[in-house]
């Protein structure tokens, strides 16, 4: 959520920030703002709504405003307060001469703001973000130090934190600190940067130090100094930057949505090149440190997860238990955390996150280490705050994904999960070669079966349009194509706002069932294999009360062929690899009727890319 852009060196920061800011668009956000500052001086510009009417506001100001070589710029995804231009960031203190951009919440603001109050600081918005503003400069007023500041301040918050702190009377300097909330400082020669998110400042620099929980950062445009929580001076671990600024481009596709579900093919060879290199090879998982002799100790999996990747996670819970017996339980990470669950040493915890910034994830994986339990993080990000809560790491190499709908970074998910279940299976012998290899055969030809689908997509249009101003939409699936029924109504709620939910196809006629009529379309996915007769089934119930039937299958003959309305005909595929198929029909599905109704595709209204608050 929220993004944070900070710059400090010889350039024009104002360009820096705006920039870096728009490539953090895609996170979510529903205001923005900017402070430029300079000696005894200080500019601020703050606008609801889209990036282009903070611009809008600049490119009206007078250039001695705006030419400013130091500044903070952040777009706000609303937590405490409505999306208005006096709660956009930054936040100020009464006189306006400190000023912080933060992502993340203030727990403990409502504790704070009286005391705060009876000193005489007086508030004007409804955020949490304003008391930490207050708090640091009554912290400034007696200590006249901005760093000491901002380290007595933070010991009194609770919650999660990134901030950028800047004084008026000191605009040498940025002070940068973080707790559960993301931050990196990228270095430049005579300039630097600060970010929430790598493709803010990878256009400027390749080079970064990832700030910890608990540390704080002074940084001016030729230096960087990261002290630890007691106050102590650390060294700075410089790092290389892993993307390149050419992953932002549309590459002329339509949306962003649309490239990266057109990237899948090439997302599965990435994932499979240096895990499975043939059907007769082991699995390999450098980062995965789980023994025969740990995994033969191991009596229960949990997979952790939020939104789209619990639904991956889900997938996982079929293919695991099908090939190792070890039962798996998969839970949404918000439950998780508030209750008292079950886990030891002897069970194994998957984390599963795109960004592995979720805040949720991050709280569920730390009560889980608590309890002794070895962690395996399945994630996006190798700098990200779950990976370095790992005791094992498997990598999912996606790339930057820019739509806040994820699509690429599911199925990178999916491949994962399917390859982890095949080394687990192999390390512990649980399975039959014969039929890993099987399997190790199919992942292997599906990137081929996927281009198969996106060469030819004028039915998916077709239906699209069709369907596109249905009101209401259900999907239908059963075993491990339950998950893509639900990940297929997750696409389609969040980027065409069409009311769409997921069934296992079995519990359509315990009470689902009475919803059906002539205006209500259901989807159903059926493969062949086992549950493909009983879905079939359930599809001639739903016809027999005059619901519309879109069918998704690899399979069908043709004394049905008549019973749906629609088919969409997916190339032959197992039943167990399938879902990594029909999801990019539903991704295909949901991008065009979004598309046909005009809507922010990539930017959906109220949705982040990144959770970072729980």
């Amino acid at each position: 959520m929220c993004g944070i852009v900070g710059y400090i060196g010889k350039k024009r920061a104002v360009d820096i920030i705006l920039k870096g800011l728009s490539h953090l668009e895609y996170r979510g956000y529903d205001s923005a703002g900017i402070a430029l500052v300079s000696k005894n001086d200080a500019h601020i510009y703050k606008a609801s709504g889209k990036l282009n009417n903070l611009k809008e506001i600049i490119s009206r100001e007078k250039e001695e405003n705006i030419s400013t070589t130091a500044g903070i710029g952040h777009t706000r995804w609303a937590t405490h307060g409505l999306p208005t231009e006096v709660n956009a960031h930054p936040h100020t203190c009464n006189c306006g001469s400190l000023i912080i951009v933060h992502n993340g919440i203030i727990e403990n603001y409502k504790d704070l703001k009286p005391e705060l109050e009876q000193k005489g600081c007086r508030f004007k918005s409804q955020t949490d973000t304003e008391v930490a503003a207050h708090l640091i400069a009554h912290e400034f007023d007696n200590k006249k130090d901005l760093l000491k500041a901002v380290q007595s301040a933070v010991k009194k918050l609770k919650g999660a934190y990134a901030f950028c702190v800047m004084h008026k009377s000191m605009p040498d300097k940025i002070i940068a600190a973080r707790k559960n909330a993301p931050l990196i400082i990228g270095t430049g020669e005579g300039e630097n940067f600060i970010a929430s998110d790598i493709p803010a400042i990878i256009e400027y620099t390749k080079k970064a130090i990832y700030v910890s929980d608990n540390q704080v950062a002074e940084v001016k445009a030729d230096s960087v100094k990261i002290y630890n929580e007691t106050g102590d001076l650390i060294s700075n671990k410089v790092e290389n930057l892993p993307f390149e600024p050419v992953a932002l481009s549309k590459m002329g596709y339509k949306h962003f949505m649309l490239k990266e579900i057109h990237e899948q093919p090439d997302v599965v060879r990435n994932v499979l090149v240096d895990k499975i290199q043939n059907e007769d090879k082991a699995v390999l998982l450098d980062d995965v440190k789980l023994s025969g002799e740990k995994l033969s100790k191991i009596n229960r999996i949990q997979i952790i997860a939020c939104g789209t990747s619990l639904h991956a996670g889900l997938v996982g819970k079929y293919v695991i238990e099908e090939l190792t017996k070890i039962p798996v339980d998969v839970e949404a990470s918000s439950e998780y955390i508030y209750r008292n669950t079950i886990a030891d040493e002897n069970t194994l915890v998957i984390g599963i996150s795109q960004s592995g910034e979720t805040a949720d994830t991050i709280t569920a994986i730390k009560q889980a280490k608590e309890n002794k339990s070895h962690i395996l993080i399945i994630t996006n990000r190798k700098d990200s705050a779950m990976a370095r809560l790992a005791d094992s790491l498997l990598l999912i190499n996606a790339g930057i994904e820019v739509s806040v709908a994820a699509t690429k970074s599911y199925m990178a998910q999916l491949i994962s999960i399917y390859a982890l279940a095949i080394y687990l299976a192999e390390t512990t012998g649980k399975t039959g070669n014969s039929k890993l290899k099987e399997l190790k055969k199919e992942l292997l030809t599906l990137p081929s079966k996927l281009e198969i689908v996106l060469n030819d997509t004028k039915n998916i249009k077709e239906i699209a349009k069709k369907y596109s101003s249905s009101k209401d939409f259900i999907f239908i699936a059963r075993g491990i194509n339950y998950p893509s029924a639900l990940e297929g109504a997750l696409k389609l709620k969040e980027i065409s706002y069409i009311n769409a939910t997921g069934y296992p196809a079995g519990e359509l006629k315990h009470g689902p069932i009475a919803m059906l009529d002539e205006t209500m379309p259901v989807l159903a996915i059926l493969n062949k294999g086992i549950v493909f007769d009983k879905v079939l089934s359930n599809c001639e119930e739903a016809k027999a009360r005059q619901a519309r039937l879109i069918g998704v299958t690899n399979f069908i003959d043709e004394k049905h062929i008549n019973l749906f309305d629609d088919l969409v005909i997916i190339p032959e595929i197992s039943d167990m690899v399938s879902p990594a198929l029909n999801i990019v029909v539903l991704q295909l599905l949901a991008y065009h009727i979004s598309e046909y109704l005009g809507k922010d595709v990539d930017q959906p209204r109220n949705l982040a890319k990144s959770v970072t608050v729980e």
